[in-house]
């Protein structure tokens, strides 16, 4: 499975403002305000003294706090300052003891400090469209508010690393596995060097007719689209730049054996491989931007069976060859991630291989009409021996992977106690809907952002349950009750006035994740609302864009909640994702 290459990059890029965002998200968890809603026509709503404010104020005094009246907001409710600044998760605590104590309260929740979208510094950043372009984009700017791959480790499986300044700190371990000298091109068998000595060849080195070519220092590539040194004012930026890229070299001249392959899916994952010292650096993340024709192949599944079996998600390219999936390996391989590419456009890339077996699409870009429509990432500019360092636009599936890689560390950097399965199911679920011609590239383009909400939340693995939205569903009294776990509804918004519900019990310990794909041109906001109407969460990002929400049951009894599609601008049919 050869990328498509292009040594060609393009200059310049602005300097943008350094946020750190795992900072960021550490600031967001605190807060020293309340807000609380009093029914229209209640003392509370019309005066907020404090008379009627005495219960509350009670409760908060109970869980050691004080607070006073601060202000009334545009909605009526009464913005109450505490004495101290407390978290998040005390706080709701706080706040659903005070709701239950006054049948007058409409709702109470905590005035949380909202922090900006985190935005990389890095002067090539803004050449990077398939990082935060609303059309085909990962949408990452709000993924890295929430997290940054911190303490995951990606195996990259492919020609070795060059150790890029933009890319070696980032660098922990690694194995070449590479035992035939002929392939290796480095003088010497297995070792513990995983550096790309180069790969290229001369015509006819890879069989009669075959062309030459120069070295393609593709692993670097991968790596640095998974995990570039980000927010360094300098070069590019990584999907999970917080996360640690293992580099598994099994990619020489000519290609690479599916025995050595095997054996370094085997390795990366904690697996023992005879003759070889255990791997500190287990990954929980295996990125194969690699492959062939032909079915998977026993050697390749049994390797991957064990891979899963110890806890790590395999991420595979399906394949440049603008054909069915199900005839390449590992594409076609069982308890993969498969993944198709797509251009700027968000339409299918007219290389990227399809079909019944890809699960998700992300960016790979096409150079065809501009190199700056193909995939920037680090890259040295050696054209048979190491030279300098460098970028470069590539495209190819090879491409679109490690973009879902990282997009997986991010959500497993947030939730570690996710299974394979359960972290495909979600990524599925939580895909946007194609903005253009995309036939069978799995369930949509990988947002990230939605990903990573939809990782806080949980998830029960195994594929989401279809289920069809049954009118009239408009208030809490007519909703339509969803009992599928995970369940992947299809519904639609059909005129200004139509607005759908959706009743799902949550269990005691369990946290719901809801994920809503609007049509491309719609802006359709998502809440969550309390058996009394109350609302306990929400999401309203603009046109086009996924919203997702998570809402955890930490009481003593299960809880009926209420799901609600809300038109803001346009019509047409939306999927929720819900799960728990």
């Amino acid at each position: 499975m050869a990328a498509v290459f292009s040594q060609h990059a393009v200059a310049g890029g602005a300097d943008l403002a350094v946020l750190d965002a795992q900072a960021l998200e550490q600031r967001a968890q605190w807060t020293d305000q309340l807000i609380v809603k009093y029914r229209k026509g209640t003392a509370g709503f019309s005066r907020g003294d404090a008379q009627t404010l005495a219960k509350a104020q009670a409760v908060v005094n109970r869980a050691g706090l004080q607070m006073r009246l601060l202000r009334r907001d545009a909605r009526q409710a009464a913005v109450m300052k505490l004495d101290q600044r407390v978290t998040l998760a005390r706080l709701r605590e706080v706040a659903a003891a005070v709701a239950a104590a006054d049948a007058d309260i409409e709702y109470v929740e905590p005035d949380r400090l909202l922090q900006p979208m985190a935005t990389p510094n890095d002067s090539r950043y803004v050449d990077q469209w398939h990082y935060y372009e609303a059309t085909a984009g990962l949408d990452l700017p709000a993924a890295w508010d929430s997290s940054t791959g911190s303490g995951v480790v990606v195996a990259v499986l492919d020609t070795g690393y060059r150790p890029h300044a933009d890319l070696a700190a980032n660098i922990v371990g690694g194995y070449d596995m590479i035992k035939d000298t002929a392939v290796s091109n480095d003088g010497d068998t297995r070792d513990a060097d995983a550096k790309d000595p180069g790969d290229w060849v001369a015509a006819g080195e890879c069989g009669t007719g075959t062309s030459a070519s120069s070295s393609s220092w593709h692993g670097t590539h991968v790596a640095g689209t998974i995990a570039a040194l980000t927010n360094n004012a300098s070069g590019v930026a990584g999907v999970a730049y917080g996360a640690r890229i293992l580099p598994v070299r099994v990619l020489g001249k000519c290609g690479g054996y599916t025995s050595d392959i095997a054996d370094g899916i085997t390795w990366a994952t904690g697996g023992s491989v005879s003759g070889l010292p255990s791997n500190a650096y287990p990954a929980k993340v295996v990125s194969l931007s690699l492959g062939g024709s032909g079915s998977c192949d026993t050697t390749t599944q049994t390797a991957i069976n064990g891979a899963r079996s110890r806890g790590a998600v395999v991420v595979v390219a399906a394949g440049n060859s603008n054909a069915n999936a199900a005839n390449y390996s590992p594409a076609s391989c069982s308890g993969v991630i498969a993944v198709a590419a797509v251009n700027r456009s968000g339409g299918r890339a007219y290389y990227s291989n399809y079909g019944s077996v890809v699960d998700v699409a992300a960016p790979g870009g096409d150079m065809r009409s501009a190199s700056a429509n193909g995939i920037l990432s680090t890259l040295n500019s050696g054209s048979t021996t190491p030279g300098a360092d460098s970028y470069a636009y590539y495209q190819g599936t090879s491409m679109a992977t490690p973009h879902v890689s990282g997009a997986v560390a991010l959500m497993l950097a947030r939730n570690a106690a996710l299974t394979p399965d359960q972290v495909e199911s979600l990524l599925k679920s939580s895909a946007r809907a194609f903005p253009a011609t995309c036939s069978q590239c799995g369930t949509g383009i990988v947002d990230a952002a939605a990903a990573v909400a939809a990782a806080v939340g949980g998830g029960t693995g195994g594929t989401p349950t279809p289920v069809a939205e049954v009118e009239s569903n408009n208030t809490r009294s007519t909703a339509q009750s969803v009992t599928a776990n995970p369940a992947q509804v299809s519904g639609s918004i059909s005129s200004s006035s139509d607005t759908d519900y959706y009743k799902v019990t949550l269990a005691v310990g369990k946290t719901l994740s809801a994920t809503l794909t609007p049509p491309s041109a719609a802006d359709f906001d998502l809440y969550l609302y309390s058996s009394s109407g109350s609302t306990l969460a929400s999401s309203t990002l603009g046109t086009g864009q996924v919203d997702a929400l998570s809402y955890a049951n930490t009481g003593s009894s299960a809880l009926t909640l209420y799901v609600r599609v809300l038109r803001y601008s346009s019509t047409g049919s939306y999927t929720l994702g819900l799960s728990q």
